[in-house]
């Protein structure tokens, strides 16, 4: 027989008796053995490394391993595979035996699997392990994780597996093992991480140390001074985004009543439906997107903005049209005018909507956050809403500054008579202005539809807080409007975490009665001859 003749039948007796997958005494003892037994069969499957142990101990823990006399067959369905070999078994034999796994077992398996898809090509798999993992390995689990951490590029992977090592590590004979476990651990913040360290600290009922070893005791507690201050850290950098978010709501929500309380001194206190109009806005192109472009659903809300706007915009428009011209220099009439419109809006929208709250989803680009320290994660919809909130501010700023609707509304502003005299008109800028500021708050409504829920009393929750902005800001300031929305934001999440969130509301409209008190004007007070005359 030549040497092309004998190759040729070497590797067909491979492909026809196929070398085992899995080790033979691991898998007996899988089937067979008690629960020690079996933890030990698992352990040495993932000392292996052989990601093909996987389906079989997933089967074990899913209940669909099966004994048939000395063989061991995963069933799922019709099919039955041997679980040694791989091959296929058909028909399935009759009479199985179950091979059962308690929940000991079972969370034995999680983490197992976990480890064998620490060699997975695909890097999704890999981080979801090295999660799982970091929640808890055991010992035996220690050599696959080195080993995988000797090959691993991907820093994130390397950092989540590094704290797994450390954490294994920490229960170690080897002193310099531990010590180097402790600095590892202390370089984490990872709040989870003291509940680790803490014990090496902790003293008994007789006050002796339960950590003998005075150096471990010192690095533990040089590690667990670094956690605290970073997690102190991420304390601070989340109250101060929770700060900034908040005073971002309450910019979107008081800036069209800056601008209409700030040109016409109309105390609107259907400012709220307004806002509440640009919410169902967005609700009603969500269920268009849903039910005519489904492909494109993630981009509804970009599609939203221009129907929120110009909903608002010409509600107000009409509002001011039939109703508040008619009022200008009576603010009791207009307050109760405008407070009977925000119940008949509301009740319109309980006709049409229902007097239950509708959902409206977030695109999946707002969806989950980033995560800056391990105590403090940004969500994307709250990032979202505060780059929205700086666009609007910036378009309003130069709608005022650099359009001829602009100078005429603050020429209006700060001497209507003067401006009517040149030849402003004066009730066509009016029923623009209130239509902008109207449009403004649709926009509010549609930002607000992603971080809360979307009813009919929408808008009360936020009529209040929007006068507190205008009237601390100044009477027509755009610039007091934004130091006041941030201002109050930061004051109110700062307060609230000392002692509450209902103390924290007390406080902050004691500060703006006493502040209005000392300087009615507000922050920024309007300048001009009618002003100082």
């Amino acid at each position: 027989m030549s040497m092309r003749n004998t190759l040729l039948a070497l590797i067909l007796g491979l492909l026809a008796h196929p070398v085992l997958a899995l080790d033979a005494a691991a898998v007996a003892k899988l089937a067979h053995g008690d629960s020690d037994e079996k933890i030990e069969a698992i352990n040495a499957l993932v000392a292996a490394g052989d990601e093909r142990a996987a389906p079989l101990l997933q089967a074990l823990a899913d209940g669909e391993l099966f004994l048939a006399g000395k063989r061991v067959l995963i069933v799922r369905g019709d099919e039955s595979t041997d679980a040694l070999t791989g091959e296929k078994v058909s028909p399935t034999p009759t009479g199985l035996e179950d091979v059962v796994a308690n929940n000991r077992i079972r969370r034995e398996i999680g983490a197992a699997v976990a480890g064998l898809k620490l060699s997975s090509p695909r890097r999704e798999a890999r981080l979801a392990a090295a999660k799982e993992l970091a929640g808890g390995a055991d010992e035996a689990m220690l050599p696959r994780v080195k080993q995988a951490l000797a090959g691993e590029k991907d820093a994130e992977i390397r950092a989540l597996l590094e704290l797994t090592s450390a954490t294994i590590e920490l229960d170690s004979s080897d002193k310099a093992l531990r010590l180097e476990a402790i600095r590892t651990l202390g370089a984490s913040s990872n709040p989870s991480i003291k509940t680790l360290l803490l014990p090496l600290v902790a003293r008994d009922k007789a006050g002796q140390y339960a950590e003998p070893d005075s150096e471990l005791r010192e690095e533990a507690q040089k590690s667990l001074r670094a956690i605290g201050g970073r997690l102190a850290w991420g304390e601070r950098a989340g109250l101060l985004f929770a700060g900034v978010s908040l005073g971002s709501i309450l910019l979107l929500a008081a800036l069209g009543l800056a601008i209409t309380y700030g040109l016409m001194g109309v105390i609107n206190l259907a400012h709220g439906e307004l806002i509440m109009i640009g919410a169902y806005s967005t609700y009603v192109v969500q269920n268009l997107f849903r039910a005519y472009a489904p492909e494109a659903f993630d981009w509804y809300l970009v599609f939203a903005l221009p129907p929120a706007f110009a909903a608002s915009a010409l509600v107000g428009m009409a509002l001011e049209r039939s109703v508040i011209r008619w009022l200008y220099g009576r603010p009791l009439e207009t307050l109760l005018a405008t407070w009977g419109i925000s119940l008949v809006l509301i009740q319109a929208v309980r006709t049409l909507f229902g007097a239950q709250n509708v959902q409206v989803e977030n695109p999946a680009w707002m969806s989950g956050g980033i995560e800056v320290l391990g105590n403090v994660v940004l969500p994307w919809s709250r990032i979202v809403i505060i780059g929205f909130a700086a666009a609007v501010v910036a378009g309003i700023w130069l709608l005022l500054t650099r359009t001829r609707l602009g100078l005429f509304v603050r020429g209006v502003t700060q001497n209507r008579a003067m401006a009517s005299c040149v030849g402003v008109p004066t009730a066509r800028v009016d029923m623009l202005a209130f239509g902008l500021g109207a449009g403004v708050a649709g926009l509010a409504g549609c930002a607000l539809s992603q971080i809360g829920n979307v009813g009919p009393d929408l808008g009360q929750a936020y009529i209040v807080d929007s006068f507190m902005v205008v009237v601390l800001g100044g009477v027509g300031q755009l610039a007091g409007t934004v130091y006041a929305a941030l201002g109050l934001g930061l004051v109110n999440k700062m307060i609230e975490s000392w002692s509450g969130a209902v103390i924290a509301k007390i406080a902050v409209l004691v500060f703006i009665v006493v502040f209005i008190q000392k300087r009615p004007q507000g922050m920024f007070a309007l300048r001009g001859r009618a002003v100082e005359a």
